[in-house]
C-alpha cells in the first residue's frame, strides 16, 4: 500500500478519487483531525508569540504542544485506517475451497473487522481531544485569529462523525456481541461530547466575531 503520509496534497485526493477501496472515509476524517489539530497549534503558537498575551504564554505553548502530538498522532491514522481496511480485503481472498478453509477465512475476516474499529476509534478519541483544544484557543486566542480556531473545531467535528460512521459500519459485520456494544458505545460517547464541545466552540467563535 502507498505511504498516504508521502503524498502531497493532491496525490492524496486523487487517490481519494480513484476509485480504489483506500484510501477511503476512514482515512479522510483522521485527515481532518490532522489538519485541526495544526489548526489549534498555529493559533497557539502565533498568539504566544504575541507581547499582548505574554501573560498566558506557557498556557498556549501547551496547548500548542498537545495539538501537535495529537497532530502526529492522526497523520499517522491516516495509513493505519487504509492498512486495517485492505487487511479486511486480503481476508476476504483467502480460499474456501474446504470446510476447514471455510472455517479459517471466516476467523480471519472476523479478525481483520475488529482490528478495522480499532483506528477510527483511536480518531475519535484523537479528535475529542482536538476539540477541547479547539474550545480552549477559541477562548484564549487573538481574536484576530477566531475563525481559524472555529474552523478547527469544525474540522475536528467532522472528523469524529466521520469516524464514528467507520466503526459502525465495520461493527456491523462484527459477530461478538460484547465486542460490538463496547466498541459501539464508547464511538457514541465520543461523539456526543463531541458535539457539544463543536457546539459550545462555535458559539464563542461568533460571540467574539461580534
Amino acid at each position: 500500500m502507498t505511504d498516504l503520509r508521502g503524498l502531497t496534497v493532491t496525490r492524496f485526493t486523487e487517490a481519494l478519487a480513484s476509485g480504489a477501496a483506500t484510501p477511503g472515509g476512514g482515512s479522510a476524517s483522521a485527515l481532518s483531525g490532522a489538519l485541526a489539530a495544526g489548526l489549534v497549534a498555529m493559533v497557539a503558537r502565533n498568539t504566544a508569540a504575541n507581547p499582548d498575551y505574554a501573560d498566558r504564554a506557557a498556557e498556549l505553548d501547551q496547548i500548542a504542544a498537545d495539538a501537535e502530538r495529537l497532530r502526529e498522532e492522526l497523520v499517522g491514522l491516516v495509513d493505519e485506517d487504509a492498512a486495517a481496511f485492505d487487511r479486511v480485503m486480503a481476508a476476504f481472498r483467502l480460499p474456501k475451497d474446504t470446510d476447514e478453509l471455510k472455517a479459517a477465512r471466516s476467523e480471519q475476516i472476523q479478525a481483520a473487522y475488529k482490528a478495522a474499529v480499532e483506528p477510527p476509534l483511536r480518531v475519535c478519541r484523537d479528535a475529542l481531544a482536538v476539540l477541547e483544544l479547539a474550545e480552549q484557543i477559541v477562548e484564549q486566542g487573538n481574536p484576530n485569529a477566531v475563525s481559524d480556531a472555529g474552523v478547527a473545531a469544525l474540522l475536528a467535528a467532522s472528523a469524529l462523525e466521520g469516524a464514528a460512521l467507520n466503526v459502525e459500519i465495520n461493527l456491523g459485520s462484527i459477530k461478538e456481541e460484547s465486542f460490538r456494544s463496547e466498541s459501539a458505545e464508547a464511538a457514541e460517547q465520543a461523539r456526543a461530547d463531541g458535539l457539544r464541545l463543536r457546539d459550545r466552540a462555535l458559539a464563542t467563535v461568533r460571540a467574539r466575531l461580534g
